[in-house]
């Protein structure tokens, strides 16, 4: 492709863009997913605000074929509840770093390590089989640079992805 050929396609993009409705695109606070095939908002309506958005996103990138995205968001989604539980039990201090980054929060597969050894609750046998699965899917599409998700890896974690928020909310006293 010729240089004044493609800055001819910049400045077709650039007056497109000029002329363009801002109609046209999103709400700068994000979309609402159409459907709610992977988290059911009746488990996170009324939570915690950032909890409802991070699962209408789970649900978004779904709807629109994005599985890297989705499988993210979910990683994302399992290390926020999973904060939530330990400051709902005011036990935050046992998923924070020491040292230099005194205060940081753990790097998700230590704080699954934590989860699955507190015994100021009890997780089901189920949610404890489901931690690791849901953390693995994330750190694949998040990552790996050879791996793609695609919808049925998505499709065989629902169960876990329901089990888990549903445990971790309810342990949390978010619902």
């Amino acid at each position: 492709m010729s240089t004044r050929l493609l800055n001819n396609y910049i400045q077709l993009a650039k007056d497109i863009n000029s002329v363009s409705p801002k109609e046209w695109l999103p709400p700068s606070e994000g979309a609402e997913a159409k459907n709610q095939n992977i988290i059911y908002s009746v488990l996170v309506t009324n939570t915690r605000t950032y909890i409802e958005k991070i699962s209408n996103q789970i649900n978004g990138c779904y709807e629109n074929g994005w599985y890297d995205a989705c499988s993210v968001m979910i990683r994302r989604l399992l290390e926020t509840l999973i904060i939530e539980v330990f400051e709902y039990h005011n036990l935050q201090n046992k998923i924070k770093k020491g040292g230099v980054h005194s205060g940081d929060y753990l790097y998700l597969r230590d704080l699954i390590t934590i989860t699955l050894n507190e015994t100021a609750w009890t997780l089901s046998r189920n949610a404890k089989s489901s931690l690791p699965k849901l953390k693995d899917i994330g750190d694949k599409s998040a990552h790996s640079r050879r791996f793609n998700a695609v919808r049925n890896d998505i499709d065989e974690l629902k169960p876990d992805i329901r089990i888990i928020i549903q445990e971790l909310l309810s342990i949390s006293r978010l619902k």
